[in-house]
């Protein structure tokens, strides 16, 4: 059955909303800028789409579709505030980039899958299967994760390198055994019937449930803090928005382009928030451990410096 995903406008858009505010930030013009947000068109990330209703200023939201496009964007000026993932976050940081996340953005949306028929029951069970990754994503990271526990590490298992939105197919045509990303993968695997969820690999001990969150610039922070306390004030009140409105959030997740049933199935697995606890930055350290481990990045960071928690504390207000 082919997958009733549909790939929404993928690498060109990115590009082609970064020349375009390039363009627009080189103009200059006698006009005060409107306010622009970057984020993804996926239910995890639909967030920014609903500031709108809980500002009294105009504001833009931009669609992209990798977060290093919209970190890139944010550092050239052309966006004020961006989602991004906690990994690009911290390689970031790390190189010395000057970036605040001011408040999360989603927590969990990741799954193992397994082929049906693939006589995979247990983590044990993957040593000598063939695995599809991403490399130096968050999902690389927890399925090194959910071998370590099971008492391997990559050696002993096959991975292949294939796009999230290949995966799927690859699934389906017996070229891998398995994959771990992020929904609406996963559930449209099992609602089409040739994937298999093995096991939602969040491990408090270790990574727990982090995914991403928004984050601006030190020179935001400094030079306007007021826009800076609206949007996570407006971030705030669109994620209890949409937590207490499921039936909206769904078919709005819909309208990107996955098909409603997938959307439906996947929200047990997707979490909106804002809050940043002392549970969120401990795991953002060890998943910041994890990536040096990995060569990811050339030294571990100051990962507190990454965090300002004044705006959700209100103090800007």
């Amino acid at each position: 059955m082919k997958s009733k995903i549909k790939r929404i406008l993928p690498l060109l858009l990115s590009a082609a909303v970064i020349l375009a505010l390039a363009g627009c930030a080189a103009d200059g013009g006698t006009e005060a800028q409107e306010t622009r947000v970057g984020t993804w068109r996926t239910a995890q990330t639909i967030t920014p789409f609903y500031y709108e209703m809980f500002l009294d200023t105009e504001i833009e939201v931009l669609p992209f579709t990798n977060p290093g496009d919209q970190l890139t964007a944010l550092l050239a000026g052309s966006l004020d505030m961006t989602g991004t993932t906690l990994v690009t976050a911290i390689m970031a940081l790390a190189q010395d980039e000057p970036i605040v996340m001011v408040t999360s953005l989603c927590k969990k949306c990741s799954a193992l899958v397994v082929g049906v028929d693939s006589g995979i029951y247990t983590e044990e069970d993957l040593r000598g299967k063939t695995i599809a990754y991403v490399p130096g994503t968050m999902h690389h990271l927890l399925l090194l994760s959910v071998l370590e526990r099971a008492g391997m590490t990559a050696d002993d298992v096959e991975l292949i390198r294939i796009d999230f939105f290949d995966m799927g197919i690859a699934l389906q045509q017996g070229t891998i055994d398995a994959f771990l990303s992020g929904e609406p993968f996963p559930s449209a695997a099992v609602l089409e019937g040739f994937g298999r969820i093995l096991l939602y690999p969040y491990f408090e001990d270790e990574l727990g449930t982090i995914n991403a969150g928004m984050i601006t610039t030190r020179d935001m922070i400094e030079s306007n803090p007021e826009l800076i306390q609206d949007l996570v004030n407006a971030h705030v009140r669109a994620t209890q928005y949409l937590n207490e409105n499921t039936e909206t959030w769904i078919e709005a997740a819909a309208a990107f382009g996955t098909d409603i049933d997938i959307v439906r199935f996947s929200m047990d697995n997707i979490l909106l928030s804002y809050d940043i606890d002392d549970v969120f930055i401990s795991n953002t350290r060890n998943l910041a451990q994890k990536m040096y481990d990995l060569g990811m990045i050339p030294h571990v960071p100051d990962v507190e410096a990454l965090f300002d928690l004044d705006f959700l504390r209100g103090l800007h207000n």
